[in-house]
This record gives structure tokens, sequence and C-alpha cells, in this order.
């Protein structure tokens, strides 16, 4: 039987993989934009467990899954036995066999790594509290529809040491790039994702030294789910971290401004950035679809997927 292939985070793909996937994802777009059929998954299905609110996960992968010709099962614990105490192991058994991959957006990671060691079908991270890889996916395929590849360029990363900042490093790590992250003292990435990454990734304490002669600068808001409770002390440790015009001034002059959203104008970002000329946030969450699509077609497309 073949093995079965996760996404759980990006150092799960190769640099090759990745390419193909951001080449396969420009040709979607385009077929979606001309009306060109691409049903490439009939009648495949795809559980989608969401143990975390979502707007741009759940319904670029409800959408995507469809117009790939399958259908996508939204899953909410409360509706499950997972929600009155079933173990992750047995829903994983369970569901495996009856749906051809799952999307799992939770909390810890270790919930998504238990999940995937007891399914038979592919499961694809939709967001942990570790890392985000569909939306660092998304990011990069945003800057090389624009711009090209991306190895040898500057990332800025402003803000906390999150999912979204252990994602950017991965990525600089795999693909040749360099990402500066300033993060406020205690809100610092993880230090064993920042050794893994060597020379690609460089924490730095000031939000003007990361930017300085950036290719992209980007952020994500300063408290995340489940840090709500933090959000006041949060809040007075990241005022000097806010993304404005000032600070993509010294960027270079044709950078880019990218944020996974929700956003919320005047803490992270300024709405003078988040809405200028240099963002390209909107065309950034459409490219959730393009890019989940072609992830699907990757891991369900491949004769890996199937119910056990």
């Amino acid at each position: 039987m073949t093995r079965v292939r996760h996404l759980l985070r990006l150092g799960d793909l190769g640099r090759e993989e990745v390419e193909a996937l951001l080449e396969r994802t420009f040709a979607l777009k385009g077929y979606q934009r001309t009306d060109v059929p691409h049903a490439s998954l009939p009648g495949r299905i795809l559980g989608l467990l969401f143990e975390k609110p979502s707007t741009r996960t759940r319904v670029s992968f409800e959408a995507g899954i469809y117009q790939l010709g399958g259908h996508g099962m939204y899953l909410a614990p409360d509706q499950l036995q997972l929600g009155r105490g079933e173990p992750i192991a047995d829903t994983a058994k369970v569901l495996s066999r009856m749906v051809d991959g799952l999307m799992v957006r939770t909390f810890g990671h270790d919930r998504i790594e238990e999940l995937a060691c007891h399914s038979h079908v592919p499961v694809i991270n939709g967001l942990t509290d570790r890392c985000h890889p569909c939306q660092v996916l998304t990011d990069i395929f945003t800057w090389y529809e624009r711009r090209g590849p991306i190895a040898g360029r500057t990332v800025a990363w402003i803000g906390d040491g999150n999912n979204m900042a252990h994602s950017w490093i991965a990525a600089a790590a795999l693909l040749g790039f360099e990402v500066r992250l300033a993060c406020p003292k205690g809100f610092e990435p993880d230090s064993p994702i920042l050794a893994e990454a060597g020379d690609a990734a460089r924490l730095v304490g000031d939000p003007r030294e990361a930017a300085a002669g950036a290719d992209l600068v980007t952020t994500d808001v300063w408290a995340s789910m489940g840090q709500e409770a933090d959000r006041e002390a949060r809040d007075g440790a990241f005022q000097a971290y806010r993304v404005d015009a000032e600070l993509m001034a010294l960027a270079r002059g044709d950078a880019l401004f990218m944020h996974c959203l929700p956003a919320h104008r005047g803490e992270e970002v300024t709405a003078e950035v988040l809405d200028g000329p240099q963002s390209v946030v909107w065309e950034e969450a459409e490219n959730r679809l393009h890019t989940q699509k072609a992830l699907l077609e990757m891991l369900l497309g491949s004769g890996e997927a199937g119910r056990g």
C-alpha cells in the first residue's frame, strides 16, 4: 500500500514540489477565470474539521473541492462525538474510512499530528498554533504571481512570533530567501524553529531594521485566536510594531505588503497601508482558493488518497 502523504507543516514538501505547486496554482487560477473545466477530483470527499473559526480557510477549501468536482463536508466538534470525549485516534480511524482527505483547523499541533498518525487518508493542516502552511504557500504564490521566484529576496516579518512567523521561517529555509523578524521581547518565534532555518532567518529587535530594503513586508494580528485573555498586555508590548507608511517607506520602493487577514486597522497595520497601492491582501485572500485547489490535486489526486 502506498504511504499516505500529509501536509502538517511546510517541511513536508520539498522545494521542487512547492515550485510545481506554484505552477499548478497559476494554471488553475487561469482556468477558473476563463471557465476552462478542471473537475480533476470527481467524487472525492473532503472532511473539513474546524475547532477554530474561519472565513478564508473554510470557504477556499469548500469551494475548491467543489470546483474540482468533489464535495466538502463541514465537521464541527460540537456536532461530532469528538466534542463528547471520543479520542482523536478513534475519530481519525472512523473518518478516514468515509472520506478521501481531511482538512483540520485546530489549536495544539499535537492534535493534528495524532490525527494524521491514525488516518488512512491525507491530512492537511488548515492552521495550528505552531504553523499555517496553507497560508504561507498562498503568500509565496502571491509573490510569485507578481514578482517571480522569491529566492534571494528579503521578507520582513513585523510583530508576533506566531504560527505565521514560524511558517515564513520554514519557507525561507526551503526556498532560499531571507526573513528578518522584528518581534517584541517575550514574543519571539520558538527557538528550535529559528535554529532549523539557520542563516535564512534572522531575529532583529527593531522593526525599522527588519523593513530596511525589504522586498516584502508582512504582519499578523497582535492577539491570535485563543490569546484574547492576553490582549491588553499584548497591545502594550506591540505599539512600536505597527506597520505604517513610515515603516513601509524604509522597504524597497516596489515592496509588497501582505497580511493573512482578518486585519485590525490601526493596530498591527494602518488603514493607509492595508488599503494602499503596495498592499496585495485581497489578491492574497483570493489566492487561498487557487492554492488550495492545487494542494488538493497534489494530495488527493496522486493515487495516495483513499479510504482505509
